[in-house]
């Protein structure tokens, strides 16, 4: 039977822990919807426990029957004796539980929303030039009677002089007054400088929220950098006894004891999180190497490299290292040449 590792959403699923130690999981639950059913699971040490519910009429929760195959239990014993069920912590804390990254910054995100709503409500009517006829009366028509007599007069629609872009002006004194438009920049300083403080609180380079990219150096990109690289160290160390505690679940759940001992006592290995280039990445192995670190050492921090990687250039290396021991220098670059058959072999050498 495969074991199956996935990832449950923070708001279906919730770890208890034995009072007075953070780390012995005491009981599990996830719950989930799926069509017009409500779904709950409840693992503990020693038993599972499964339930269902109508989702739209609520009501007691019953041993779950739908998915499970004929005949089988809705509660079953569990057999890891463990709770399978591991909690990925974000900035945990001593007390009070884990903060959210967003926490800080959502007052901000909420007020770069609202100015942008301003800014979007300002440009329909202000963003371009206005123009006023000063010293002249509404356009009219004549209203006739049946007759052709004049009994009144009505205002004409603007909508006809706007569409067709054509007005005069017939009386004395009359003329066309402008107002500029706005000046809808203010808007953008503002939510520009409110962008450079959710960067900040956040550990964020600037430039991957605003796009902003022209003539940074090398050194410099990589300082604007340093504060998320030191945030995603912190992450690692936090995530990783909560992912060594899954993988232990997996030996277990296969049944390979012995490798669930030795994960017990392991570590993560984690691939640097600074981003560099091949030959930043080059220049730091030759300096290492020249003080004496070990080829193994030096392989395991070029980023793409396996286990597997390592073991198969650990065999060429003995493969290289065994013929140049056995003098078959030929076999360093490839399979030796057959000796050509036709051609006739040297006459042996006359005795003196």
């Amino acid at each position: 039977m495969a074991v199956e590792i996935t990832f449950q959403h923070a708001s279906n699923a919730i770890v208890e822990y034995v009072p007075g130690r953070r780390r012995a999981r005491s009981a599990g639950l996830i719950t989930w919807r799926d069509w017009g059913t409500e779904f709950a699971t409840l693992f503990t040490p020693k038993m599972v426990y499964r339930w269902q519910r109508p989702a739209r009429e609520g009501g007691a929760w019953t041993g779950r029957t739908a998915g499970l195959s004929r005949g089988e239990p809705s509660h079953i014993p569990n057999p890891l004796g463990v709770v399978p069920l591991v909690e990925l912590q974000n900035r945990s804390r001593l007390h009070g539980p884990p903060r959210s990254e967003l926490a800080t910054v959502l007052p901000l995100q909420d007020a770069v929303n609202t100015l942008w709503a301003h800014l979007m409500t300002a440009s329909d009517g202000l963003a371009l030039p206005a123009r006023a006829v000063l010293g002249m009366d509404r356009p009219v028509r004549e209203i006739l009677d049946d007759t052709g007599e004049v009994v009144g007069e009505e205002d004409l629609p603007l909508d006809k002089f706007r569409s067709d872009r054509l007005l005069w002006l017939e009386k004395e004194g009359a003329s066309i007054a402008e107002f500029s438009a706005a000046d809808l920049d203010n808007y953008l300083r503002v939510i520009d400088k409110a962008v450079e403080h959710i960067a900040a609180q956040t550990r964020t380079p600037a430039t991957y929220l605003t796009g902003a990219l022209i003539n940074v150096s090398a050194d410099a990109l990589a300082a604007s950098e340093a504060g998320l690289v030191a945030k995603v160290t912190e992450r690692q160390r936090h995530f990783g006894s909560a992912l060594r505690e899954i993988m232990r679940l997996e030996a277990m759940a296969n049944g390979e004891t012995g490798r669930a001992e030795s994960l017990s006592l392991g570590g993560v290995i984690w691939r640097d999180p600074q981003f560099r280039s091949d030959s930043q990445y080059s220049d730091a192995l030759v300096k290492l190497k020249a003080i004496g670190v070990p080829d193994e050492a030096l392989w395991e921090r070029i980023p793409g490299v396996t286990p597997e990687v390592i073991d198969r250039w650990k065999a060429m290396r003995d493969d290289q290292a065994t013929a140049i021991l056995g003098g078959n220098m030929a076999g360093l670059f490839g399979p030796k040449p057959e000796p050509d058959q036709d051609q006739p072999e040297d006459p042996p050498a006359e005795a003196a």
